[in-house]
């Protein structure tokens, strides 16, 4: 029996939120769990694998509101498209959570009792300087030359009522399980982050109530506030298997809680790995056994935008390469702990390269020459000399240590090496067609019994290597198979080469599994899905706009005081890249952008998010202060400035060279 039969493995995405279509870095994240899940249950595990969508906030109510929709029709909607997004990419899940559930929404009112109850939830204020635009209260010292940090206005004291989270009750418990459990957050990177940046320094109690907006779940007993972001969206990884705040659990809480894995990207590790624990503590339930904040995937040469529109979705992919594709390249292409990159420049040339080369033609003259030589029959003759014993040995050891691999680099959650290691197999195979020569074997009648070994033994390895392929590429794996016409072979049984039946038949007509593309013409389509998208969005091109008037007399500003040559040169301005940006989810005007700055990457938060999409952020070469002291917006750390220029009104335009110079070139 497997050693793992009848054990649960339960493993969660993070809950996509409900504010419009989901791109391809999102979609990477239900692929990458969906290889998981299927893994697991290779590896005899009873996996309970699930997902959803996170559909409260303001930003929702906003939307709706332009929309012209009430908020639950337009996340019914976008729940909807993420859904099919999901489906179409062929994710196994087993529950697809959304947290307008009535379920969830009624255990969130009773986990926000429990704990205030308990003392853990208490009513306070927000007390400070108040921006209104940006509905955010800042201290004197978040200031910026007495400004809003986030968009430059002016700010008022004011206070609005709320309720806490005592988050430093629960700190240092974490801290001592973080340290006594060294795997619950991976990547080590993302641990020592958790650590040093925000569990070392002290934690602040945090906000867990709005009530400048009513699109969430009411506070029961005090139903003029609704519940905030985190207290609601993390919760529910329990409400999803039938937790009860009451204590009666339903049996898929018992059997699967803990969680085995979250995963999640790295940009809310923070949220995950201390926000969610300490609710846990709080509630008296076992934290997850490991958290994994996954990198990013960016689009290549970091120019994805809305506004140009090149946005990579899912299902536009989908129409040029196919899904098993896809999911190929989102998973082969993404370390480990760095972010990866994908383009359609890169698609054609994994397309050709490795899946219609190296896969798609080893399966196709395989079937070929066993058809053509042997009417379709694979025997296992066992027949010949020394050098060609040690050929076949090479394969098989080969074979069996890929195996071995790709079990040990899933365990890991490093799933490209996993998929690396499986490529091999196909890699050496082809190598193993080039060493014996099947087609000069067949010219010698005396040599026929070694021909028809190495047919079996290709066909052996490519039976191995699809099943393998099964938790990354399904479909394709299906496909391999059915013309070997033979079952997929259980992880269990991979331990050994030559199981493969002798006398059986594969198919007589080979079915092409990937076709090579143009780029040309594949580069054509791109377009043709940018313009499409583009007219969609309504932002065709228009004519250039008259001059307005500030335009032409220029603005006036009151002089700062006089600096010296040396106090200018303390500054160090440089070309960066933006290769991905997002919005804050606490700030109506913040944007985080990662910057590429010469060899380096910088995160700088800025409050630009009235002027700019985060899609027509990146791929933007902007004017950036590198040397500029850290500080944190927030709750994010911001490692720079983006020079902006602004008219009387308000309106900012980032500052961009007149030519195209190389990220990290000083501005002097």
């Amino acid at each position: 029996m497997c050693k793992n039969c009848s054990k649960p493995y339960y493993i969660t995405t993070a809950i996509a939120y409900t504010s419009g279509k989901p791109h391809i870095g999102n979609t990477y994240e239900i692929v990458l769990a969906d290889s998981i899940a299927r893994f697991k249950r290779e590896q005899g595990y009873e996996v309970r694998f699930q997902t959803g969508t996170d559909e409260h906030g303001q930003k929702i109510e906003l939307k709706a509101e332009a929309a012209g929709v009430t908020p639950k029709n337009f996340v019914d909607g976008v729940a909807g498209e993420i859904q099919r997004i999901w489906d179409l990419m062929n994710t196994s899940y087993d529950k697809f959570i959304r947290t307008t559930d009535e379920d969830h929404e009624l255990q969130v009112q009773k986990i926000f009792k429990k704990l205030y109850d308990q003392g853990d939830i208490y009513k306070g204020y927000y007390e400070g300087l108040y921006c209104t635009p940006c509905e955010s209260f800042f201290t004197e010292s978040q200031l910026v030359d007495g400004k809003c940090p986030d968009c430059g206005g002016s700010v008022v004291s004011a206070k609005e009522e709320a309720y806490f989270f005592r988050m430093s009750k629960y700190a240092q418990r974490l801290i001592d399980h973080i340290n006594e459990h060294p795997e619950f957050i991976q990547p080590v990177s993302r641990k020592n982050e958790m650590m040093n940046n925000f569990l070392l320094p002290g934690l602040q109690d945090l906000c867990v109530s709005r009530t400048s907006f009513t699109w969430g779940i009411p506070v029961s007993f005090d139903p003029k506030h609704v519940t905030y972001v985190w207290l609601d969206a993390l919760t529910n990884y329990i409400t999803g298997l039938g937790y009860d705040c009451d204590g009666n659990h339903g049996e898929l809480f018992q059997k699967y809680w803990p969680a085995d894995l979250h995963l999640i990207g790295k940009d809310i590790i923070r949220f995950h790995t201390i926000y969610w624990p300490i609710f846990l503590m709080a509630l008296d339930i076992p934290l997850p056994k490991q958290v994994f904040g996954h990198p990013w995937l960016l689009q290549g040469e970091g120019k994805m935008s809305k506004s140009k529109g090149n946005v990579l979705y899912a299902d536009d992919l989908v129409q040029v390469f196919g899904v098993d594709a896809v999911r190929y390249f989102v998973l082969h292409e993404m370390p480990f702990d760095n972010d990866g990159v994908i383009s359609w420049e890169l698609m054609v040339e994994r397309m050709n390269s490795d899946l219609a080369n190296i896969l798609g033609n080893l399966v196709n003259r395989t079937i070929s020459m066993s058809n053509k030589y042997f009417g379709g029959v694979v025997e296992n003759k066992s027949c010949g000399d020394e050098a060609e014993s040690a050929i076949d040995q090479d394969l098989k050891n080969t074979v069996l240590a890929a195996v071995k691999k790709t079990e040990e680099r899933m365990d890991q959650l490093r799933v490209a090496d996993a998929i690396t290691a499986i490529f091999e197999i196909f890699r050496r195979s082809n190598k193993y067609i080039d060493e014996t020569m099947p087609w000069a074997l067949a010219k010698d009648e005396a040599k026929r019994d070694r021909l028809a070994t190495v047919l079996y033994n290709l066909a052996e390895a490519i039976t191995i290597g699809a099943s393998l392929l099964e938790s990354f590429m399904p479909d394709t794996s299906r496909r391999i198979l059915s013309q070997l016409n033979v079952p997929k072979r259980a992880l269990a049984d991979m331990n050994q080469f030559g199981s493969y039946p002798s006398g059986n038949q594969v198919t007589l007509k080979p079915e092409i599994l990937f076709a090579r593309l143009d780029l040309k013409e594949v580069l054509e389509r791109a377009e043709e899905i940018q313009q499409a998208q583009k007219a969609g969005a309504g932002e065709a091109a228009s004519p250039a706009e008259e001059e307005t008037e500030d335009q032409k007399t220029g603005i006036d500003l009151d002089p700062k005081p006089e600096i010296t040559y040396d106090d200018f040169a303390k500054l160090q301005f440089q070309v960066g890249e933006i290769i991905a940006c997002e919005a804050v989810k606490k700030s109506k005007k913040l944007l985080c952008s990662q910057v590429r700055v010469g060899s380096q990457v910088r995160q700088i938060v800025s409050g630009i998010k009235a002027f700019y999409t985060p899609e027509e952020m990146v791929g933007k070469k902007v004017m950036v202060v590198t040397n500029l002291k850290p500080a944190t917006l927030a709750g994010v750390l911001s490692e720079g400035m983006l020079l902006c220029a602004e008219d009387k009104d308000g309106n900012l335009a980032l500052m961009k060279p007149e030519k195209d110079m190389p990220a990290g070139a000083e501005i002097c």
